[in-house]
């Protein structure tokens, strides 16, 4: 027994630094794969990392001799493609319902698979045995294995065939044929996809002889499409037109804060003639200061000052009537004819006051603000 407690005495360190590392962690299951070269990058990159080649290697040969075939699938152009009843039955449910209805007739099992390149045919069985397809294979007859895949429900190869035409397969002479198939295939992804892609290219897409075409078959379609772009063309217009409208909101309350910036703390030499200004005097911060000030000298000199006379004038009543709109406390504000304005808008109509408020809400919502802070300080500064 005493023997018993000084071995386990022994096994416990005596400080806490002194506990042995972990043993390092087993590779994983892929990373070995790779380096025994069970299973290629390639495989991998495709998401197919639970086969291994030598397997893929088998189901292929499988495929090229035909051992033991008893299903023959008929192409155009009189061609003949062999292959195995269970193989093509566990790879497609609606390929199984064809053999087991020619089962039950007594007739040698065959399917017609028509309407596509034999070749394209050839690729497709070839990818109901092992899940493999050349790149080449892939880029030439991307649009019938697409069709194919969904017609005998096959979603592994429709999934690959929209990923690769929405990866670097879909191109302004092609989506509107694919544009087609995927709304016959059922690909929303796809085909919303395509139909970014002829919004954003129409001019060079409706030139394609792809859109002749499909006026002459869909010419329902078209309209669709025409429509669209419409639509999309208003929306446009009006995102362009918010943004002219934020630029000229937000010059509005630059023009604002430099107004009572000039007439508060003064500028170069526009006002107040109480201030003193230092000979290294820091620039201006504020941005729309300089074209205020000719503003500000333009109306002090013009004799068609009146509103209504004189263009820059009419702007310069219009900055004043509105900063009286913006301003918090008439009585301790620079500006000029700012109580005047306050005075006046207590006797102008409903639709001014409406016009005016609804200008200063747009003007703070634009700048993100409830009250224009610039005109709460003038207290703290003049009292």
């Amino acid at each position: 027994m005493e023997n018993t407690e000084n071995i386990c005495l022994d096994l416990i360190p005596a400080k806490a630094n002194t506990i042995p590392l972990p043993p390092p962690l087993p590779k994983s299951a892929i990373s070995s794969h790779l380096q025994k070269g069970w299973v290629s990058s390639e495989s991998l990159e495709r998401g197919y990392s639970c086969v291994s080649t030598a397997t893929r290697d088998l189901w292929d040969g499988l495929f090229d001799e035909a051992y033991g075939a008893d299903v023959s699938i008929h192409t155009d152009h009189g061609g003949i493609v062999y292959a195995h009843a269970y193989i093509l039955g566990m790879a497609s449910p609606v390929i199984k319902g064809i053999l087991k209805q020619s089962k039950k007739s007594g007739r040698k099992r065959s399917i017609s698979i028509r309407g596509v390149p034999p070749d394209a045919v050839k690729v497709f069985v070839r990818y109901l045995y092992s899940c493999r397809y050349e790149k080449e294979q892939m880029e030439e007859f991307v649009l019938p294995l697409l069709v194919l895949s969904h017609v005998y429900v096959v979603p592994q190869l429709k999934k690959e065939c929209e990923r690769q035409l929405g990866r670097d397969l879909l191109t302004l002479e092609n989506v509107v044929d694919v544009f087609q198939l995927a709304l016959l295939c059922d690909a929303p992804r796809l085909s919303l996809l395509c139909h970014r892609m002829i919004l954003k290219n129409f001019k060079a897409v409706s030139s394609t002889d792809s859109w002749q075409a499909m006026q002459q078959s869909h010419p329902v379609l078209e309209k669709e499409l025409l429509g669209s772009v419409i639509d999309e063309d208003n929306r446009q217009k009006k995102r362009v037109k918010r943004m002219n409208e934020r630029k000229v909101y937000l010059e509005l309350f630059e023009a604002m804060e430099a107004l009572v910036h000039i007439c508060r703390d003064g500028c170069r030499t526009i006002g107040p003639h109480d201030k003193d200004f230092k000979a290294n005097q820091p620039p201006c911060k504020y941005a729309a200061c300089k074209g205020l000030e000719l503003l500000i000298r333009h109306f002090a000199g013009c004799k068609l000052r009146a509103p209504g006379g004189c263009t820059q004038c009419k702007r310069m009543w219009q900055l004043l009537e509105l900063h009286s709109h913006l301003c918090a406390d008439s009585d301790l504000c620079r500006v000029p004819l700012c109580r005047n304005f306050k005075d006046r808008t207590r006797k102008q109509g409903r639709k001014d006051e409406i016009k005016w408020k609804l200008l200063v809400k747009r003007i703070l919502r634009t700048k993100g603000v409830t009250r224009a802070p610039f005109f709460l300080t003038i207290d703290t500064i003049y009292v």
